[in-house]
């Protein structure tokens, strides 16, 4: 299953990666509050900071110290100071830079039409100095659904210096996906003991009856696929590791069905939300199949969520309730076991 995992591709082909061919003369900008002399410039600046800056160059993914940074701070323009970004705006997008679901307000960042290598894109830079930030791309995993993807070699940190203590509890940031593999009491076993995994619940989607009963979807008459639905933290876990464990725990090339379990209902699907959602889905599957990593071709169906019934109280939590029961050890005790020795590192302590 490791084989699928080049899905980092996704970003790779949609990130600040892609050099500009056109390199930027600073000291004929009009308008910037900074403008220096090239000379200048590199006496200043670092040789990659001036080839990222000033020439507009890419650094290479996953190699900026700044993408891993949790301090709280503000980050600026490593050429003048100017403040662009604050820690509550940067989040995890696993492309290789640092990424940021905003900007601090006021102008500081201008945008740029850069149709450079075949490709539509919006050049970022810095209102103050005009220097290269990156690119801003419209599939971030926010409530802004932007995703500013900048060079490490662009930014200098500024950490805060004084630490104010808070009552409540940090802010964190939270996605959803809804995911049907079969049996949704095999699924949501599995999910609850996954690290970053806030709330599993089980229930039904996909169909077309409002609020459908066990019984009424047991008789594969509503559309419904028993579904878990899945809340984690993208802090701790993300979208790619959701679905890594979803395509190891459930067999994705049988046509509703899962082992024993036959009809519609127990059909392989993913259900999003949003672009992003869907985008990482079709690529996770495209790999797959390319890599022809199963047998038979995966045939999940990847749909728009539309929405979510929760079932009956007594189905939610089924296993850790109902443990030695036949069904739970000879079908559920198994796919747990499976995902606990695969990822044995990103088990919740205590699980």
């Amino acid at each position: 299953m490791i084989l699928f995992y080049s899905t980092m591709i996704i970003f790779n082909l949609t990130a600040c990666g892609q050099t500009n061919n056109t390199k930027s003369n600073n000291t004929k900008d009009a308008g910037l509050v900074v403008n220096k002399s090239e000379d200048a410039w590199k006496k200043i600046l670092t040789p990659q900071q001036y080839a990222v800056l000033r020439q507009k160059e890419t650094e290479a993914p996953n190699t900026g110290k700044l993408l891993h940074n949790k301090e709280k701070g503000t980050y600026k323009c490593a050429g003048c100071g100017n403040e662009l970004f604050s820690d509550d705006m940067k989040f995890d997008s696993h492309c290789g830079w640092p990424s940021f679901d905003k900007e601090i307000a006021g102008g500081k960042i201008k945008k740029v039409e850069d149709n450079s290598h075949g490709m539509h894109r919006t050049e970022i830079v810095c209102a103050n100095c005009g220097g290269h930030l990156g690119h801003l791309f419209d599939d971030g995993p926010t409530a802004t659904g932007m995703r500013y993807c900048v060079n490490s070699a662009s930014l200098s940190f500024e950490k805060r210096s004084i630490s104010i203590p808070t009552i409540s509890k940090p802010q964190t940031i939270y996605d959803t996906i809804t995911l049907g593999g079969g049996c949704y009491w095999c699924v949501e076993a599995v999910y609850e003991r996954l690290e970053g995994v806030v709330k599993v619940e089980s229930g039904f989607s996909g169909g077309t009856i409002i609020n459908p009963t066990y019984q009424a979807v047991c008789m594969d008459k509503t559309g419904h696929a028993e579904v878990v639905q899945i809340v984690y933290d993208n802090r701790k876990t993300n979208l790619d590791e959701i679905l890594k464990v979803f395509f190891t725990v459930h067999d994705p090339t049988t046509y509703n069905r899962q082992g024993a379990d036959e009809g519609s209902q127990y059909r392989s699907v993913i259900l999003f939300r949003n672009k992003m959602q869907k985008d990482v889905a079709n690529s996770i599957i495209n790999e797959l199949n390319k890599n022809k990593v199963y047998d038979q071709p995966v045939i999940t169906e990847v749909a728009p969520f539309t929405a979510f019934y929760k079932a009956e109280e007594e189905h939610q939590n089924y296993y850790e309730a109902n443990k030695n029961k036949p069904y739970c050890r000879m079908v559920i005790q198994p796919k747990i076991e499976k995902f606990e020795k695969l990822f044995k590192d990103r088990l919740k302590k205590g699980k």
